[in-house]
């Protein structure tokens, strides 16, 4: 198995005629029901509206529902490049604001109990893609499953959204802790999400942050908050992006905040800023946890 890791992480590195610059984040939480999704395709759209290249991929492999989200519908998914009948480049559809969609199989156990070679083989499909890429946007499953640690773990950035529930909070933090404890990551952004006012999204950020400068050896980043909107819960309903459909709303208002912080976030040097690099890790990730 080592040595076919070998093989994939050469090969990926010779790719020389690809390599681009690529923001890779992750945006993951503790459990579900804790609006991710919806923040992680908001972010997506606010980050196109502002001319950056953006390919989202829903990697909540099992219980896919961005394509329900926005409205979209897929004729295929990551299951048809896992069969190999399609190229990732093949399913590939088109969001709101020119902002592209890798769609996953929702509903479907298989994806959601991948072998480590069909992980690595779904990811190794990246190479393939020929369009450029300034940010890749993962949407993880919520929680601690083996796909969400490849996941943050290949990613450059990791985005935890949280929201004020003593569940959301703990489980939070339970993630915060395997991934630093087991993993080594020690950087994490921190979103409030249907928070009241700025306060009570400070609140919850310095809850979840004295527990960890307590327990953990991490760095946590206070992003800012998505405040409780009727807007956005009406943007839901009609499948669409709040940033689209109520672009003066309070939380529109707050997604292209948080995005702009994104866009600045600095791109990393050779090798770790090419997709060729996450590839790699993830392929790594994969097998390591297997």
């Amino acid at each position: 198995m080592a040595d076919s890791r070998n093989d994939q992480a050469a090969g990926l590195r010779n790719m020389t005629s690809k390599q681009r610059p690529v923001k890779v984040i992750a945006v993951a939480s503790g459990k579900g029901g804790v609006g991710k999704t919806n923040v992680t395709v908001n972010l997506g759209v606010a980050l196109a509206q502002q001319g950056k290249q953006v390919l989202l991929m829903d990697a909540d492999l099992g219980l896919a529902n961005i394509d329900v989200m926005l409205g979209v519908h897929p004729q295929y998914n990551l299951l048809h490049v896992l069969d190999g009948s399609k190229t990732l480049q093949e399913i590939i559809v088109e969001g709101p604001a020119g902002m592209k969609i890798i769609p996953a199989a929702s509903g479907i156990q298989k994806m959601a109990e991948l072998s480590p070679a069909e992980h690595a083989g779904m990811i190794q499909a990246f190479s393939e893609l020929e369009q450029h890429i300034d940010i890749l946007l993962i949407d993880s499953a919520a929680g601690i499953a083996d796909s969400v640690i490849s996941f943050t773990r290949a990613a450059q950035e990791v985005i935890v959204v949280v929201c004020d529930e003593p569940a959301s909070i703990t489980d939070a933090y339970a993630l915060i802790k395997l991934l630093s404890r087991d993993y080594q990551l020690d950087h994490f952004h921190i979103i409030a999400n249907m928070t009241r006012s700025v306060q009570e999204g400070r609140e919850l950020f310095n809850k979840i942050s004295m527990v960890c400068e307590r327990f953990l050896d991490v760095n946590l980043d206070f992003m800012g908050i998505v405040p409780f909107d009727e807007d956005l819960r009406l943007a839901v309903k009609k499948q669409h992006a709040v940033v689209e459909f109520r672009p003066q709303s309070k939380s529109a208002t707050a997604f292209t905040h948080l995005s702009r912080k994104i866009a600045h976030w600095p791109i990393m040097k050779q090798p770790r800023g090419h997709m060729e690099f996450f590839v790699e890790r993830l392929i790594e990730a994969s097998l390591e946890i297997a």
